[in-house]
C-alpha cells in the first residue's frame, strides 16, 4: 500500500522540501488550505525558484477537507500560529506507529507532543532561506542547517530514515541525539528576525548599523539565560555561536556574531525575514504569538527579566494592529526599553 510522505502547510519550509523529495522520487503528498496553491502545485507543478536551484515539479496535492487514510510519515510545516489548528484536522491522519515530524520555527514539538504524544512526535531545526510568492511559486534563496532528533534524546529507525530523506534536501544536514540544543539556539536568531522586520531595512542593513548593536546583544543574552535556567545549552548553526551571548561572556563575542549574521544574510536572495513579508507584503499576523512570546512566558515563570524580547513583542502586535509603522522609529522604541 502506498503510504507518501505528507506534508501538511506546502509554503516555504514543506513546499521546498515536498519539491525535493518528489523530484528524488519519493511518492509526497501535499496538504495546503490555499486552494490556488494546491491547485498549482498538482496541475502545472510547484516551481522552486533562486540561485540554489531552478526546477519544477508536479506533486499530488489536496486540501484539509480531500484528505483521507493515515500516513505513518506526516511533516508539520505550517507557520507557528497555526499549528494549534492545523493539529486536531491532522491527528486522525497519523497512522499507528506512525510520527509527526516539525519541519517549523520555535518550539512546536511541545504542542504537537500534547496533541499526538511525546512517542509521536519528532523535532527538527531549519534554517534555509525560503519564500511562498503566490500560487505554485517558492524563491529558494539560500542553503541552511537542517537537524533532525527525537525529543527524547534518542536516535531511531525512524530517525534514521528521516535525516536520510532530510539529506536529499540538504546534504550536510545533522543528526542529534539534542534537538532540543539546536531549537533553542535558533530562538535567539528568531528573536533577532523579529526585531529586523520592525523596519523596512533588509536584514543585513540591520545587523550592520552599529547603532542597533545593543538590541542584538540583548536579545541574545535574554534568550540564552532563559535557556540555561531551563537546563538547555543552545547550539548554533554556521557562525552563529548562542553562548556568545552567555552570562560573562564579553561583548565582543556577541558582536561578532552579529558581524557574521551581516555577512550571512548579504549572501542570501531572501533580503528581508519572513516575518518582514507577513507585515510588509501579507499584510497578516506573524507567528510572534506562537514563536517569540513563549519565551518571556517562559522567563517569567523563572524570574528572569526580558525587557528586550518583550519590546519586540508588544511593537510587533502594534504592527499587527496597526498601532505603529514599519520604521526606524519603531526600532527605537525597542532602543529606548533596553
Amino acid at each position: 500500500m502506498a503510504d507518501p510522505i505528507v506534508i501538511w502547510g506546502a509554503g516555504a519550509i514543506g513546499g521546498t522540501l515536498g519539491a525535493y523529495w518528489a523530484r528524488a522520487g519519493h511518492e509526497v503528498l501535499l496538504v495546503d488550505t490555499v486552494a490556488e496553491h494546491v491547485e498549482a502545485c498538482r496541475t502545472t507543478g510547484l516551481h522552486i525558484f533562486g540561485p540554489v536551484d531552478e526546477f519544477t515539479q508536479v506533486i499530488p496535492a489536496v486540501t484539509p477537507a480531500e484528505l483521507t487514510g493515515t500516513y505513518s510519515r506526516i511533516v508539520l510545516a505550517v507557520k507557528a500560529q497555526a499549528t494549534k489548528d492545523a493539529l486536531p484536522m491532522l491527528a486522525p491522519h497519523v497512522a499507528p506507529g506512525g510520527y509527526v515530524f516539525s519541519a517549523q520555527n520555535g518550539l512546536n514539538e511541545v504542542e504537537i507532543a500534547e496533541a499526538v504524544g511525546a512517542e509521536r512526535t519528532m523535532g527538527c531545526f531549519v534554517n534555509f532561506s525560503a519564500d511562498w510568492h503566490g500560487p505554485g511559486e517558492i524563491l529558494y534563496g539560500s542553503r541552511g542547517s537542517v537537524v533532525v532528533g527525537e525529543i527524547d534524546g534518542s536516535v531511531r529507525d525512524r530517525t534514521r530514515a528521516m535525516f536520510d530523506l532530510c539529506r536529499i534536501f540538504e546534504p550536510d544536514a545533522i543528526l542529534t541525539e539534542d534537538i532540543w540544543a539546536y531549537l533553542w539556539g535558533k530562538m535567539g536568531y528568531g528573536a533577532m528576525l523579529f526585531a529586523t522586520a520592525l523596519t523596512h531595512d533588509s536584514m543585513t542593513e540591520n545587523f550592520a548599523d552599529p547603532a542597533r548593536m545593543k538590541a542584538w546583544l540583548a536579545l541574545g543574552r535574554e534568550v540564552v539565560a532563559v535557556a540555561l535556567a531551563r537546563g538547555v545549552t543552545p547550539r548554533g548553526f554556521g557562525g552563529y555561536e548562542p553562548m556568545a551571548f552567555a552570562p560573562r561572556r564579553p561583548d565582543a563575542d556577541g558582536i561578532a556574531v552579529v558581524a557574521w549574521l551581516r555577512e550571512f544574510t548579504s549572501q542570501s536572495a531572501k533580503t528581508h525575514s519572513g516575518i518582514w513579508r507577513d507585515l510588509a507584503v501579507r499584510k497578516r499576523k506573524t507567528e510572534a504569538a506562537s514563536q517569540l512570546n513563549i519565551t518571556p512566558r517562559l522567563a517569567a515563570e523563572l524570574g528572569i527579566p526580558t525587557p528586550a524580547l518583550s519590546a519586540v513583542g508588544r511593537l510587533i502586535a502594534d504592527i499587527e494592529e496597526g498601532r505603529r509603522e514599519q520604521s526606524r522609529d519603531t526600532f527605537q522604541a525597542l532602543l529606548d526599553s533596553i
